[in-house]
């Protein structure tokens, strides 16, 4: 299996297909690269793709600290130098929108564009606070239960069963100090920008094409206010659960390879 050792994390990836633009997939919180299993075959027919697990996730190591979007950003950049990909497509969902962004900003010259599927960023009201709590609960004695609420939430009715043991399971499995780590590394740290007025500062220094995919219109409303590249899209699919590319696998598949193929020219 295909392991690199970076400064003080040993990454696990898988790195197959041809063809230009490389895609990167990048995982969400608590989850691992076999999140992309529905699009490996679909995007390997026309490129490169190269998806790792992110510190302390799935086969990665699990280092005692760098729980952020910045330093799981930093191991990517580290590893597509390694591999020498040239520009990516950064694919990114939920935290991996995040990480996905980090690239655009302050490795510009790594990404040609962005996909993000429901980002975790841009967050204000209700679910500032459903965050604020998720993470009281995580870090007292109610460990499992908060999880098993939280991936409640994060499902939808037309969420399949299979998908939601799937989820909960391997989020139970995974480190605590990572789990909580993560989640406070993406909204609690000084320098987050998962709330929603540090995401609009930051998010507006991507220059590149960005494809946003959200269940939720008014969030997707409002990323496209940061979008500063003509070609940058959005959709919704309104009803569905966190996972948008997991339940509509074919329907997504062909939108990202569709918009992928008509990236303007660098």
């Amino acid at each position: 299996m295909p392991f690199t050792d970076l400064t003080g994390v040993r990454l696990f990836y898988t790195d197959e297909g041809s063809g230009d633009p490389c895609l990167l997939l990048i995982h969400g919180w608590t989850c691992d690269s076999q999140d992309w299993r529905g699009q490996f075959d679909a995007f390997t027919e026309r490129h490169r793709v190269v998806a790792a697990d992110n510190r302390g996730h799935g086969q990665s190591s699990v280092p005692a600290d760098g729980y952020t979007p910045r330093v799981f950003a930093q191991d990517l950049a580290r590893l597509l130098e390694i591999l020498k990909t040239g520009p990516v497509v950064a694919v990114g969902h939920s935290l991996g929108g995040a990480i996905a962004s980090v690239l655009a900003v302050e490795y510009p010259d790594t990404v040609r564009a962005v996909v993000v599927i429901d980002p975790a960023y841009g967050v204000e009201g209700q679910r500032t606070t459903f965050i604020a709590d998720a993470l009281s609960g995580l870090r007292g004695p109610d460990f499992n239960k908060t999880l098993e609420t939280v991936f409640g939430v994060l499902d939808a009715a037309e969420t399949p069963p299979a998908l939601r043991t799937w989820h909960s399971q391997r989020a139970l499995g995974t480190d605590r100090a990572v789990v909580v780590d993560t989640l406070a590394g993406i909204y609690e740290v000084r320098e987050q920008f998962g709330q929603r007025a540090e995401s609009e500062q930051y998010l507006g220094q991507r220059r590149c094409p960005v494809l946003a995919i959200y269940a939720d219109p008014a969030r997707a409303a409002w990323e496209v206010t940061t979008h500063q590249h003509a070609y940058s899209r959005h959709l919704t699919w309104e009803g569905s659960g966190h996972w948008l590319h997991q339940e509509h696998p074919d329907e997504f598949n062909s939108i990202v390879l569709d918009w992928i193929a008509g990236l303007p020219e660098q």
